[in-house]
C-alpha cells in the first residue's frame, strides 16, 4: 500500500463505521477494509481516461470536492494531500484535516514539476496555478483543526494558510514490530516511485561513479529515461510482490533516500529492517532517522556529497536497539489513538 493508503487503513481502524467519500474509486484495487466500505464518488469518477489522464483533470478537483454532500455527519476527517481538506461540511460538524502535503505542484515545488518558463503553456499552467493556490488558501478556512505528518509540512500550512497544526507521525508499523539483527549483503537499495523529485537520477548517477551494487525497486513517470543504458552495477526491478521489497530491505548494506520528501515512509521501513538510511538532509528524513545512529545525511544533492555519506555510513557501526527506539514513534496504534484524542476532544 502507498503513504495515503495506509493513512487510510488506519483512520478505519480508528472508526468503522465511517463512510468514505472520494473524487476517484476503481473497485478491486485497494484492501478489503476499503473496499468494504459504503464509498461515495464525485462526478470526475464518471469522467473518460480517469485511469490514464486523471492529472489533466486537476482544474476541476475543486469543483469536484465541493460537490460531495456531507449532510447528516457530525464529524469530517479529511485525508489530503490535493483538494480534500477542501469539502464543506455543515456547520455545526467538525473538521479534521491530515495533511500529506499542500498542493506541492502549485506552492513550494511548482517550477520543480513545470520548468516551462515560455510560451503559450506556461501562461496556461500559470493562470491555472494562480487558481488553484487562491482555492487552496481560502479552503483552509472550512479546516477547524490541522494535523499533519511532519513539522515540515507543519511549517507550510503555517506559511499557506496561516494555521497552526499537530504533527501525527503516520502508522508505519504495528505496536508490537521488532526490530532484527540480519547479516548483509553488499548492495544498497531503493524503493521510491519514478518522479522527478525523488532524485533517482542522482543516486544513478552516483553509483555509476561509486560502482557498489544498487537495487532501485519501483516505476512511473520517469522510468523510461531513468532506466535507460544503466550501468551493470544497478539493477531495476518492478512490480514486486511486498514479501520481495521485505527481503531485500533485510538483506540491503543501505537505504538511499535523496530526494526532499513530505515525510517518507520507505526510510522508516528500512530501519525497522536495520537497514541504515543515507538521507538528503532536508524535508521529513531529518524527523524520522537520527543521525549517526539510523543513518546519516548529505547536505546537498550532488554526486560527491551522496557518496561521500555512504562512505561515512559504511565505518558507522550501527545498533539494533537505535533501530528500535526510532522505529517506536510511528506505529499504527499511536496514530489511531492521537487522531482519536483530538476528535473526542471536539466532538
Amino acid at each position: 500500500m502507498r503513504g495515503g493508503e495506509i493513512v487510510l487503513d488506519s483512520l478505519l481502524k480508528a472508526f468503522p463505521e465511517a463512510d468514505l467519500f472520494t473524487l476517484f474509486y476503481s473497485k478491486g484495487k485497494l484492501n478489503e477494509r476499503i473496499e468494504n466500505r459504503k464509498i461515495t464518488t464525485a462526478f470526475t469518477n464518471n469522467l473518460p481516461f480517469k485511469e490514464k489522464y486523471y492529472r489533466y483533470y486537476l482544474p476541476v478537483f475543486p469543483t469536484a470536492i465541493e460537490s460531495l454532500d456531507l449532510k447528516g455527519y457530525d464529524v469530517v476527517i479529511s485525508s489530503s494531500h490535493c483538494v480534500a481538506k477542501g469539502v464543506i461540511p455543515h456547520p455545526d460538524t467538525f473538521h479534521l484535516s491530515y495533511i500529506h502535503s499542500p498542493m506541492r505542484y502549485v506552492w513550494d515545488m511548482y517550477y520543480d514539476y513545470f520548468p516551462a518558463r515560455k510560451g503559450f503553456k506556461f501562461f496556461l499552467l500559470q493562470s491555472i496555478a494562480n487558481y488553484l493556490r487562491t482555492w487552496d488558501a481560502a479552503s483552509a478556512n472550512r479546516v477547524d483543526y490541522f494535523t499533519c505528518n511532519s513539522h515540515f509540512v507543519g511549517r507550510r500550512i503555517q506559511k499557506y494558510y496561516r494555521r497552526d497544526y499537530k504533527i501525527v507521525y503516520p502508522p508505519c508499523l504495528p505496536q508490537d514490530f521488532r526490530v532484527n539483527d540480519v547479516s548483509k549483503d553488499d548492495y544498497y537499495l531503493m524503493v521510491s516511485a519514478f518522479a522527478p523529485y525523488k532524485k533517482i537520477d542522482l543516486a544513478i548517477e552516483a553509483f555509476r561513479e561509486n560502482g557498489k551494487p544498487l537495487i532501485l525497486v519501483g516505476g512511473g513517470q520517469d522510468e523510461g529515461k531513468l532506466v535507460k543504458n544503466l550501468p551493470k552495477n544497478i539493477l531495476w526491478k518492478k512490480g514486486l510482490p511486498r514479501t520481495e521489497v521485505v527481503e531485500l530491505y533485510k538483506k540491503a548494506r543501505g537505504f538511499i533516500f535523496p530526494g526532499m520528501e513530505d515525510f517518507g515512509i520507505t526510510p522508516v521501513e528500512s530501519q525497522a529492517y536495520a537497514t541504515p538510511v543515507i538521507a538528503y538532509g532536508k524535508g521529513g528524513a531529518l524527523e524520522s532517522v537520527k543521525e549517526d545512529r539510523t543513518g546519516v545525511f548529505f547536505k546537498e544533492q550532488t554526486v560527491k556529497s551522496l557518496n561521500d555519506a555512504i562512505q561515512r555510513a559504511e565505518k558507522i557501526h550501527f545498533k539494533r536497539g537505535d533501530f528500535q527506539n526510532s522505529i517506536n514513534r510511528f506505529t499504527e496504534e499511536k496514530f489511531v489513538s492521537e487522531i482519536r484524542k483530538v476528535v473526542d476532544r471536539h466532538k
